[in-house]
């Protein structure tokens, strides 16, 4: 029988897609057979695996009865990783299951053939508390709660750990909490370190040892229609994912290989110094004679040329003009 694990927060915006087709993915690569469920209506899992089934048939039709689970299941890139796709159809059935009797595994039923062929079903939930959540937590043995490292993330886990427990009370289902998962950690900020110290302190279940850091990878991978290993296998997210699969799988991370010394390295002749030779004494050598610099020449200046005052102006006083107006000129004698 397979492990049946769902994604669940009902708060967005945590990495719940995220988590599912980058876990199933690296648990597909580890030699697990995995089928990956998109219950959410927005789809996001179903695009960012690559498979565009918008008019094909989704998982919708799954679970009113329309069509068997096995005709709907589609292929990936990856070889061991299959997806029961969704399509924005699938809110239609939150009104069609509300007649329909034992409503709340209905998906639950579906599975119950699928289970056999795969060693892990992991169901991808939406941000929110109606039919397909119950419909998914029903359908699943394990829960994985993936929490992000801000402040409004440790007042949703009280009313998530609460739904669980509604569920297991009210339905009959036994749910195992298998560890909340950090994700968007970034160990720079102050507040991604306190909240991550309060959810290992407080948080009543297991909490995984791996954070996920914050990174523009996983983040740029569903718009190239690829999961994080083949989109940027590198990334500190997709080594965080791969060492999450094998936290599951009970298995130690692989450590890294001691790189080997280039056998063209050990052909290569050694290189030495050149010898000393012993010579006599050594010349000093003279000192080169720098030519002083040639004194610049004077400079020629021009003689300056007065400017012609004009003629002279003589200013007579006033009495010396009475003087001269009393003297009597030849011309102003009477003839």
């Amino acid at each position: 029988m397979s492990r049946v694990i769902a994604i669940f927060n009902q708060k967005g915006g945590v990495g719940k897609t995220t988590t599912c087709t980058s876990l199933g993915s690296y648990l597909s690569y580890l030699g697990k057979k995995v089928l990956i469920v998109d219950l959410d209506p927005q789809y996001n899992a179903t695009t960012g695996l690559g498979v565009l089934n918008l008019h094909g048939k989704t998982v919708y039709d799954a679970l009113i009865g329309r069509e068997e689970a096995s005709r709907v299941i589609r292929k990936t890139q990856l070889a061991n990783l299959d997806i029961l796709p969704a399509s924005p159809d699938l809110s239609g059935s939150l009104i069609e299951l509300i007649d329909v009797e034992d409503r709340e595994v209905q998906l639950k039923n579906v599975l119950g053939g699928l289970q056999s062929g795969y060693d892990f079903i992991l169901i991808d939930l939406g941000p929110s508390v109606n039919l397909l959540t119950i419909n998914g937590l029903m359908a699943a043995d394990e829960v994985i709660i993936p929490v992000q490292c801000e402040y409004y993330s440790l007042e949703g886990l009280s009313q998530l750990l609460e739904t669980i427990n509604l569920i297991e009370e009210h339905l009959d289902h036994p749910l195992h909490v298998l560890g909340a998962l950090l994700t968007m950690y970034d160990k720079r900020e102050r507040l991604s370190r306190e909240v991550a110290k309060e959810i290992r302190h407080r948080f009543p279940y297991k909490v995984f040892d791996i954070e996920i850091p914050r990174s523009v990878s996983l983040a740029e991978a569903p718009s190239f229609k690829k999961p994080i290993m083949f989109h940027a296998p590198q990334s500190p997210g997709a080594v965080a994912y791969e060492r999450l699969a094998r936290e599951i799988l009970g298995e130690e991370p692989p450590e890294p290989e001691e790189k080997e010394e280039s056998p063209v390295l050990h052909s290569m002749p050694e290189f030495r110094a050149p010898e000393k030779r012993e010579e006599g004494p050594v010349r000093q050598r003279e000192p080169e004679r720098v030519p002083e610099p040639e004194p610049e020449p004077e400079e020629v200046r021009e003689p300056e040329i007065e400017e012609d005052p004009g003629p002279l102006m003589i200013i007579i006083h006033d009495e010396e003009e009475e003087e001269m107006g009393n003297l009597d000129y030849p011309q102003d004698r009477q003839t």
